[in-house]
């Protein structure tokens, strides 16, 4: 996931046919708050209520792809878990040292990660 959680704000924001400023405006933001986000100045809200907040001036539709990506790239932002991560974190826990010792040692070509999120969504249908 190259994309950052301000360039989802950006992109979403652009592609809604929003200037920074109209955005703002329109839904009750401060310009300055958002621009520091889009730029990467400032991490994405740790509180599940502000994500919820932007997330629907963003008009994401709760449950769709683009609200996932909007909830894990906030997680990434702030160095943690999506939610419905920790929820499943003790099933994980276990696979996880061999894990990080694989991506220590092997660097991994866009191709492998690509198969391997292949075969995560094989192994969940």
């Amino acid at each position: 996931m190259d994309q950052k959680f301000g360039d989802f704000i950006r992109e979403r924001r652009i592609g809604l046919n929003y200037t920074l400023r109209n955005f703002c405006k329109a839904k009750g933001y401060d310009t300055a708050y958002i621009s520091r986000l889009e730029n990467g100045f400032m991490n994405p809200p740790t509180s599940e209520e502000k994500l919820k907040g932007l997330a629907t001036a963003l008009e994401l539709r709760e449950g769709s792809s683009e609200w996932v990506t909007f909830f894990d790239l906030a997680a990434v932002g702030n160095q943690t878990f999506p939610e419905d991560i920790k929820n499943k974190f003790s099933e994980i826990a276990p696979i996880l040292p061999a894990f990080y010792r694989t991506l220590r040692t092997k660097k991994m070509s866009e191709k492998d990660i690509k198969n391997l999120i292949a075969l995560f969504k094989e192994s969940n249908k």
